[in-house]
């Protein structure tokens, strides 16, 4: 690792800048893990020139995996990145003792962090949500990104926002309740040196004007496909202080970002779940080029009507 434990949130101050994303994860026709799949994307994020990927999650479908899988998985990602992007993994272990085992794991991997989701089961007081994050912190050097989010059960309070901020190693939040508003209270109000993410691109043009300096945890930047460089064109202009010029590429893109919020983003909050929402941006990833392959079951997979919609609606768009 690049910090020490009390180097974790000015390393992290300055590194965790532009675009972590978060990829969903190939598979096989047999259903297991496309391991040739997974590095063809790690190259083509190479040359789109994200700056970090975040994997092990919901968007990479590994709450659904084996647990030998999940650390196959995370081998293979380090290995075909061999130190280019920034590495973190994504923890929804409601056990702790589960979580530091594959907190370990990767940590010999090269990772930096892990982004955790609070237990979403039994745990459910700040006091006891405070005490998983500091044994958690106690016992593992990696930065920790917290996930503040409905779909855990429990949105983590203000007030425990402000006591988790000052752990020593608990540097981020991903910034989760689609709530802008909040991003904004929760950067005002907690510590300089903590990062605020909003993972929301929709919002991102606007944070960046008010502190924010990440979108952190999804996948826009990827999936825009033949658009993406208006992203990237918005924020450079955002941060030389162009803002109309900035503002202009925004609302270019917003056709394409209104699609992917229509079914993916929209999808989470009226079901409380990345389950279903994500086999329409495996569909998406196989029309722009990328590996995606089907949904793991019991989740299903795209009706084929569904996919054509789809690609034809991205074809129109510009993205593919």
């Amino acid at each position: 690792m690049e910090f020490t434990r009390k180097e974790a949130k000015a390393w992290c101050k300055e590194h965790l800048r532009d675009f972590y994303m978060c990829p969903p994860t190939p598979m096989t026709p047999e259903l297991t893990l496309d391991e040739e799949g997974i590095r063809e994307n790690i190259e083509a994020y190479i040359d789109m020139g994200v700056n970090g990927l975040v994997v092990g999650g919901f968007i990479s479908e590994c709450w659904n995996v084996k647990l030998s899988d999940w650390f196959r998985y995370h081998e293979i990602v380090a290995d075909a990145n061999k130190g280019r992007m920034d590495l973190w993994t994504i923890i929804l272990d409601p056990s702790v003792h589960q979580a530091l085992e594959k907190m370990a794991f990767v940590e010999k991997l090269g990772y930096s962090g892990a982004e955790v989701m609070n237990p979403a089961v039994q745990l459910r007081t700040d006091d006891e949500i405070y005490d998983f994050f500091k044994y958690m912190s106690d016992h593992s050097n990696l930065a920790i990104c917290l996930y503040r989010t409905p779909v855990s059960g429990k949105v983590l309070s203000f007030d425990l926002m402000k006591r988790l901020a000052d752990l020593e190693t608990v540097v981020a939040v991903k910034q989760g309740s689609l709530n802008h508003a909040e991003t904004l209270k929760l950067r005002r109000e907690l510590r300089d040196d903590f990062i605020v993410s909003e993972p929301w691109e929709r919002f991102f043009l606007d944070d960046l004007r008010h502190g924010g300096q990440v979108i952190y945890g999804e996948l826009s930047y990827i999936i825009y496909g033949k658009k993406r460089h208006l992203m990237k064109e918005y924020m450079d202009l955002a941060r030389a202080g162009k803002w109309e010029e900035a503002y202009q590429k925004w609302a270019e893109l917003r056709p394409v970002g209104d699609l992917y919020d229509d079914v993916f983003l929209w999808e989470i909050v009226k079901t409380a779940t990345y389950a279903s929402a994500l086999a329409m941006m495996k569909t998406w990833y196989e029309a722009i080029g990328l590996k995606a392959g089907p949904m793991l079951p019991p989740v299903r997979d795209v009706a084929p009507e569904r996919k054509e919609w789809l690609r034809a609606r991205l074809k129109e768009l510009g993205v593919c």
